[in-house]
């Protein structure tokens, strides 16, 4: 059954039902897979949102970003991403320094314990994306849901 027809036959489906519908499964994957990683260890010493902190920051030039670059990226309120990223400074895995560029600002980097602590969880979490995506998906399949995947975020911005 080509994607625009319903099931059953019927009507083709508009292109604000297929856009739903397309939508729908992606986050429907997204929970059943977020539940199999939750369900793992992977994230010890952390929690899967300060490992998202650290996971972040190690992707940005210097392992560092602005708090505000920060949140936009962090599925938290501002609030408690600040006091997430107090509680990171604490554990000596994040340093906070001031903004050169604009005193207002506060600039977060990851320390060496940080990158430390990221490379740890980030292997665990890669093995279970491995087992989970990797084995549904060929090799062509997750080359083209990282390609839609990236256009639908940018698209966004």
């Amino acid at each position: 059954m080509p994607p625009t027809e319903r099931a059953g036959g019927g009507r083709p489906r508009s292109t604000t039902e297929l856009a739903a519908d397309a939508w729908e499964a992606l986050f429907r994957a997204q929970v059943a897979l977020m539940r199999r990683f939750e369900s793992a260890d992977a994230w010890d010493p952390l929690g899967r949102r300060e490992y998202d902190v650290l996971f972040t920051l190690s992707r940005r030039e210097g392992a560092r970003a602005r708090l505000h670059e920060l949140n936009r990226e962090i599925l938290l309120t501002q609030p408690s991403l600040s006091r997430m990223v107090e509680r990171l400074e604490q554990a000596g895995l994040l340093d906070r320094l001031p903004d050169p560029q604009d005193r207002r600002g506060t600039i977060v980097a990851l320390t060496e314990q940080g990158r430390a602590v990221q490379r740890s969880i980030g292997r665990r979490h890669a093995a279970q994306i491995r087992r989970h995506v990797g084995t549904a998906l060929d090799r062509a399949e997750l080359e083209e849901l990282e390609r839609l995947t990236t256009k639908l975020r940018l698209a966004q911005e």
